[in-house]
């Protein structure tokens, strides 16, 4: 188990952060993302099983029971970008998301890259913490957007 233990005080709280695949809920996630979060409602599974696999990603657990996440996309040279950040919330206010975001640039496998992105609508302050701005020359970047689209129920 890759647990990455950097916070005492969350430890003796029974949280800790891993990013050990094997340890990840899927079914959690995907209905967190797919029904709740605002950016990847209607996602398909084999879709985010996917993403998942492709990603570096960081659960945050309490004991046992994982109680956040955040995908980061990176090639771990150059580029990385944050992604499906979340905190259940039963567990939000209790500065977990900080303390996810700390041990994400604190990464000893994502030091000396050239470039972090993120997209949010609403966390800008969390970000900020973390050196994150607002794009400095926005004529430069392009995006290619295709929101997903809700799955269709088969009338009976």
């Amino acid at each position: 188990m890759k647990v990455i233990m950097n916070d005492d005080a969350f430890l003796k709280k029974g949280f800790y952060i891993s990013t050990d695949r094997n340890l990840l809920d899927f079914e959690m996630i995907h209905h967190y993302l797919s029904e709740d979060s605002y950016w990847a409602k209607g996602i398909p599974a084999e879709r985010l099983k996917k993403a998942i696999e492709n990603s570096f990603c960081f659960g945050v657990y309490k004991q046992n029971t994982q109680v956040g996440l955040a995908r980061v996309v990176t090639d771990k040279a150059t580029f990385a970008y944050i992604c499906d950040v979340f905190i259940l919330p039963d567990y939000r206010g209790l500065g977990l998301s900080k303390w996810l975001m700390q041990t994400i640039v604190e990464h000893p496998e994502l030091q000396g890259l050239r470039r972090w992105s993120l997209a949010t609508a609403d966390a800008h302050g969390l970000y900020s913490l973390f050196g994150f701005t607002k794009i400095s020359r926005p004529e430069r970047w392009m995006e290619r957007f295709k929101p997903y689209q809700p799955l269709k129920k088969e009338e009976e």
